[in-house]
């Protein structure tokens, strides 16, 4: 029998694809990150306390308010004054704002699905204490392959469901990238980031067996023929893979593929929450 060897990846190409899981970690890893959110709660009404901070919080549903004393050692995030008293902000659908911060937590201000929340992010969460790296696939020089951008003639938006089963979403659609992959011909639809960059959220068969429920790949711009490079190595999770209090996106309802993508970053063992 002829042993069968896998194919050699290129020294370039791994080396950059090493850089890219280095840089991914350190992301991961900030002091404040998406490895250290530790609750998500909707601002009452009337004033009132919250789970994990001092203080009495409230919103009138345009403005969102918080009275502490000066004992309760909150600062202003993007100044360091200390609050004592009433403080306010005021943010639009999808903004987030890093408010707050005492002792190690720092609040963050969300606006989502017009509401307004906090999600608390503590520096000392087990999950970004104990964090090393997150789990890959080995690379896999065959799930890199050329793709192809058929822009619609005007961006699509479709409702759909986040990972927070109380907050819609809507993905803003502008086109599909149609690649091949085992012999088919798939396609993805694709929301726009800056520079004409693409999203492109999906599950797959591993999703929810060896990877999260779903996850995405971001790609460069399209060169002027359309056609662009996927490398599905560069997979990676969204922050709802390792914490509860995400609002992350779902990927539209077509956007399942009908193969196992065993390349990019496999499920995490834990998350807070």
């Amino acid at each position: 029998m002829t042993a069968v060897t896998a194919p050699q990846v290129p020294s370039a190409l791994l080396e950059r694809w090493h850089r890219f899981r280095t840089n991914r970690n350190k992301v991961l890893a900030t002091e404040h990150g998406w490895l250290t959110l530790t609750s998500f709660q909707w601002l009452p009404a009337a004033p009132g306390a919250l789970e994990l901070v001092p203080g009495r919080w409230s919103t009138d549903g345009t403005t969102a308010v918080l009275t502490a004393a000066a004992s309760d050692g909150f600062v202003v995030v993007a100044t360091g004054e200390p609050v004592e008293g009433t403080v306010q902000a005021v943010l639009q659908d999808e903004e987030s704002l890093l408010w707050v911060q005492q002792g190690t937590i720092v609040v963050e201000l969300v606006m989502r699905a017009g509401r307004y929340a906090v999600r608390t992010r503590d520096s000392t969460s087990p999950v970004l204490t104990n964090f090393q790296a997150v789990p890959v696939f080995d690379f896999r020089p065959d799930l890199v392959v050329e793709g192809r951008f058929e822009p619609y003639p005007q961006p699509q938006t479709e409702p759909i469901r986040t990972a927070h089963p109380d907050v819609p979403g809507v993905a803003t659609l502008v086109g599909e990238v149609v690649f091949e992959l085992g012999g088919r011909t798939l396609r993805l639809a694709a929301e726009e980031e800056k520079l004409g960059a693409l999203v492109l959220s999906f599950s797959d068969g591993t999703s929810g067996v060896s990877t999260d429920d779903w996850r995405k790949l971001e790609t460069t711009r399209p060169r002027p023929d359309g056609t662009l490079v996927l490398d599905f190595n560069r997979t990676i999770n969204y922050p709802s893979a390792f914490t509860a209090f995400g609002t992350c996106p779902q990927p539209v309802a077509g956007n399942r593929l009908p193969v196992s993508i065993e390349a990019g970053e496999r499920q995490v063992a834990s998350k807070n929450g």
